[in-house]
Formats: C-alpha cells, structure tokens, sequence
C-alpha cells in the first residue's frame, strides 16, 4: 500500500475550504468522504470540486504519478465512522463548530486525528468540546488550498504528538510545507492579515483612497500579491467578518472590531468573488 493509499479522509463542510481541500487530497490521490447538511450543497460541491480538479491540473500542481482519489458524498455524519484523519471545514462560527466536533469526535474511534480548519478560534478552546482533547490539531489551510503549498499548523496544549506527527505526515502526502505554531487566537496570518484588510476597508471608508489604490500601493510598494482587499474577496466577507468578530471577542482590540463598510458588505449580501461583488465587481457568480 502506497502512502496516499493509507489515508481515509473525511471532510466536513462541503463550502469553499471543504472543496478546496477535498479537490486537494483527491488529486494527492487521497480519497475522500465529503459531509454537508444537504445534498443540493454536495450537488452543487461536487461539480465545483471537477473544476477546482481541472484548475490544478492545467496549473500543474497535481502529482502526474497518482491516479485520483475517489469522493464520496454523505449527508450523515455517521459516514466519517471509519476515516484515518477527519478535518472540520464549517463555518468560523462557535456554535456551528461545536456541535460539528463533538458529534464526530463521538463517531470516530481513539486516536483518529481530528483536524479544524479554523482560522482564529483558539484549538484548547474547541478541544473542551470534544470527548479526547488531546486528539484535536488545527490545520488552517489558505485559500485556495491546491494552489499554496504552506499551510499553518497550530499545536494546542493538549495535542498529543502522535496527533501532530500524523497530522503533518498527511500533510506532506498532499505536498504542502508545514510549519507549526502555538496556540493562539487568531494564530499568525490572521492576526496580522485581518487586521489589515480591516484597516484597508476603513481607509475607503473614510474616503482616504479607492479600493484600486488601497491595493495598488500594497501591491506596488509592499509586495502584496494581491492587495488586501481582493484578498478579502478571495477569502469571503461574511468569512472575514466571522473570524474578526472571533478576534475582538477574545483579544478585545478595537483593531478586529469589523468596520460598517465591511458589515455593510455583507449585510447586503456583496460577499466577493463567490457573489460576483465585493469589493470588486466580478460580473458573474465564481464557483
């Protein structure tokens, strides 16, 4: 048995992270069993997963020496009974994420790793959810995940290292480069990263400069790949919004505090690329 043949994936959350990883292990040829609440979502993930697939094929970051993982899609969390590494892909919400992973960490036997995909949410602070803590490791993939080969690995306190080695070897056979961290709110990237475009949306806000400008002198003079608030849009406002509303909640920083462009944004519904608008108009819905 190969070493991508040893992995059993389960994936829960079939949206934007869900599909992105989900087209990443299965063309690691990792083969996956994807879960959502409806079968309309899982519908509509496994198309999106056959073009994310083909983007990464022509992009040539797919390994040419495996063939393909196998998905599979389930409504019932029940189907993640006998995965080897079960990663959590919901909503960066407290509530959602609770009853996520106390639910599967009741299905799974000791010892299976359970990743989150959290983007802020402290992993010592979900882990008193769960039924083993020291099974829990957070895995904050970025977006898209087939594209960026690094990805944060966030070790909580009670994190068995059994956990952190299995996690990284699943890891590596994806191909990507871990680098590991302490526990904290937030983590690296997203407390230097949202804060950021936060302060870039408030900049166009205030009428200090255009979206265009804000991101051309990021790009221009400091580097950024894309500016900070196509990164923004990349990423989802609602999601953005989400983990900033997870950072003031535990850092207390007016930094984090979401500013009314941004909740304006999404309170009507201009939620980036994923909508067509944000803020840039993209013409049509991105998939």
């Amino acid at each position: 048995m190969t070493a991508f043949e040893e992995h059993r994936l389960a994936i829960i959350g079939a949206g934007v992270m869900g599909t992105n990883i989900s087209a990443l292990a299965l063309g690691h040829g990792v083969s996956v069993v994807l879960v959502d609440v409806d079968e309309t979502v899982l519908e509509t993930a496994r198309q999106t997963i056959k073009q994310k697939l083909r983007h990464a094929q022509l992009m040539g970051v797919l390994p040419a020496d495996r063939p393909q993982g196998t998905l599979t899609t389930s409504v019932s969390l029940e189907d993640i009974a006998e995965a080897t590494t079960v990663i959590e892909a919901v909503t960066e919400v407290d509530e959602v994420k609770r009853e996520v992973l106390s639910t599967a960490s009741r299905l799974v036997p000791p010892g299976t790793t359970l990743i989150s995909n959290t983007s802020c949410i402290p992993i010592d602070e979900m882990a008193e959810w769960i039924v083993r803590p020291e099974d829990l490791v957070g895995v904050h993939f970025m977006n898209p995940s087939y594209m960026i080969k690094m990805v944060e690995v966030i070790r909580g306190p009670r994190t068995e290292p059994a956990i952190l080695e299995q996690a990284t070897e699943l890891l590596a056979v994806l191909g990507r480069e871990a680098l590991v961290i302490e526990d904290s709110a937030g983590f690296v990237i997203n407390r230097l990263l949202h804060p950021l475009i936060n302060t870039a949306a408030m900049l166009v806000q205030e009428g200090v400069a255009s979206v265009e400008v804000v991101d051309g002198l990021l790009e221009g003079c400091l580097g950024h790949s894309t500016g900070p608030l196509r990164t923004g849009d990349l990423i989802g406002l609602e999601n953005l919004v989400d983990s900033l509303n997870v950072l003031y909640e535990r850092r207390g920083d007016e930094i984090y505090r979401p500013c009314d462009l941004l909740l304006a944004k999404v309170r009507d519904g201009h939620l980036g690329r994923k909508t067509g608008r944000g803020f840039y108009d993209y013409g049509k819905v991105a998939s």
